[in-house]
């Protein structure tokens, strides 16, 4: 399975802030840490921002800051959250299978696809920068 380009960078922004510590970082700035486009970074911070994983101040001293509920956040949730629930192929698409009302595969995946969140579930952002990560990442980031 891969995951969509906003799941990662979801995620990723969730540890970046994680280790941010008392500093409030912008989103043009944790975007550039990334190295990803400020856009793409926006429309990231917005939906986690609406999901109340992090807070975002605008103006002078503003920037983004890890809630509580971001810090302790299921990856597994914030991962089901970003892909969605939709199957992980397309049997009905514009081109629909013949083996739709027969096919066996379908089920199997769906059931992957559920074991691949649920081994993620009880992994919290706040474990994902226990060391050695955390101090990694506090190594990439453009602030001085």
């Amino acid at each position: 399975m891969r995951l969509l380009r906003s799941t990662d960078l979801a995620l990723r922004v969730l540890m970046r802030l994680a280790v941010a510590g008392d500093s409030t970082p912008t989103t043009r700035e944790v975007a550039a840490d990334m190295d990803v486009p400020y856009t793409h970074a926006a429309k990231v911070v917005a939906e986690l921002q609406h999901l109340g994983l992090l807070a975002a101040r605008r103006g002078r001293g503003g920037g983004l800051t890890l809630t509580e509920a971001g810090r302790t956040a299921s990856v597994g949730a914030v991962v089901r959250t970003f892909e969605g629930d939709g199957d992980v192929v397309d049997c009905e698409g514009a081109a629909p299978c013949p083996l739709h009302s027969a096919c066996r595969l379908r089920g199997a995946l769906r059931r992957a696809q559920e074991a691949f969140f649920a081994s993620l579930d009880p992994l919290t952002v706040r474990d994902m920068v226990a060391a050695p990560t955390g101090p990694l990442l506090l190594g990439i980031s453009s602030r001085p």
